[in-house]
């Protein structure tokens, strides 16, 4: 395998500005998210896979054919799009090799410092090569690194056309970080026997379950009056937000405040001014039905809010994201049984791993495709302290080369079970 040419397409991709844009009308949410793709499928077609392509939403689609005839086929995914809370825009990547054990300051930004203190298992990969942004933007190794490593594969089979395999789909979705990653997905048209989302963080972890989530947004109606004669008039939309935030149970119900399977309430973004303000709020649990609870008290805690202000207006509007995907795996249990096999053959030892977060393979595997999610070496995501660590993502592209010769020696489950 090249290290290298891994590598080299990790730091290809991340050049390329995909950060979704959350309330754009737009599939994909941002151009972007188009150009990776169609870069994608070219070098798919250049590995010699002549039907690869990007359809009309964006998605890039793909099919390494079989060598082991009737073998079930199987499908890896990633994502194209970079995280909406910072900035993917002109990504300056960092080379850290050999990585000398100790806290990271980024060059482009002194105070962004990784710190070993807070970052688990950072000090264990003293010696690897680790790859940080220059500290102005994230990396984008979610989910740069999880494409890297699929392309990274599909050439290594493209060298192995001897290997046993049965049928692999390659499928890079767009928009998977606001929740639309599947909206535009038919798994009948995958037709595989279970997917993998390489989406994860660190090595040998395989998720196989997620949070259920579902995104609210506060929206505060107030008033706004010339402030010199604002007496009695002016309801300002500013000071009722932060009523409403305060009046959250932060401290039973905030990311930073619980861990385990406590699901949270994260307000993360505010926008607007004395006429109006937007909250966008972020709903998680294990359980699905605790969501409507979380709902209900969003509802009840705008409603008192209201009453401390007369004349204001907050209106709490939930839309549905993805579900935990544990029950569904149940449906196919050689996704998860060959994963692990998959993840000792490659020389790991595997972990299964409940994820205080969510990927496509959530609402896939609502789908009717069970969709457990692997990891690729990256941590810290979604900010500008985000690393990937190149032998972590050299080990996700052995576990993939050791999924496709598993997966060749199962036969099909017949139809109807």
């Amino acid at each position: 395998m090249a290290r290298d040419t891994l590598l080299d397409r990790f730091l290809r991709y991340v050049k390329i500005d995909t950060q979704s844009v959350e309330d754009a009308e737009d599939y994909p949410s941002s151009p972007g998210q188009r150009v990776l793709g169609e870069r994608l499928a070219a070098e798919l077609r250049d590995l010699g896979l002549p039907e690869a392509g990007v359809n009309a939403d964006g998605i890039v689609t793909a099919t390494i054919p079989a060598t082991v005839p009737r073998a079930p086929a199987i499908a890896w995914l990633a994502h194209l799009d970079t995280s909406p809370e910072s900035s993917g825009k002109n990504v300056v990547p960092v080379l850290h090799a050999p990585y000398d054990g100790g806290d990271i300051t980024l060059p482009g930004d002194k105070s962004q410092v990784i710190r070993v203190d807070e970052t688990p298992g950072l000090a264990a990969l003293a010696g690897k090569t680790i790859i940080t942004s220059d500290g102005t933007t994230l990396l984008g190794a979610d989910d740069k690194a999880g494409i890297a490593v699929i392309m990274t594969a599909a050439a290594e089979l493209a060298r192995r056309p001897k290997q046993p395999r049965g049928p692999i789909r390659i499928v890079f979705t767009c928009d998977e970080e606001i929740g639309r990653g599947c909206d535009r997905i038919d798994p009948r048209k995958i037709d595989a026997a279970c997917a993998y989302t390489l989406d994860g963080e660190g090595a040998g972890l395989i998720e196989n379950e997620t949070f259920s989530a579902d995104l609210a947004t506060v929206t505060i109606t107030g008033k706004n009056i010339h402030p010199g004669f604002a007496a009695g008039k002016m309801r300002n939309a500013v000071r009722i937000a932060a009523r409403f935030l305060e009046a959250l149970p932060w401290q039973t119900l905030a990311p930073e405040t619980t861990a385990g399977r406590d699901g949270f309430m994260h307000p993360y973004v505010i926008e607007g001014g004395v006429p109006a303000v937007a909250i966008k709020i972020l709903l998680r649990s294990f359980a699905t039905a605790e969501l409507a609870v979380q709902a209900r008290l969003l509802r009840t805690v705008a409603r008192g809010v209201a009453a401390e202000f007369p004349g204001a207006v907050i209106d709490v509007a939930v839309k549905k994201q993805y579900r935990n995907m544990r029950e569904h795996l149940a449906k196919e249990p050689r996704a998860v049984a060959l994963a692990v096999r998959a993840v000792e053959a490659a020389g790991l030892a595997p972990e299964l791993k409940s994820v205080r977060g969510g990927t496509d393979g959530s609402r896939l595997s609502a789908m009717g495709l069970p969709t457990p999610n692997l990891s690729v070496g990256m941590h810290n995501f979604h900010s500008k302290l985000e690393f990937a660590c190149l032998e972590q993502m050299q080990s996700a592209v052995r576990v993939l080369l050791e999924l496709a010769r598993l997966w060749s020696r199962e036969k099909p489950r017949r139809r109807g079970r």
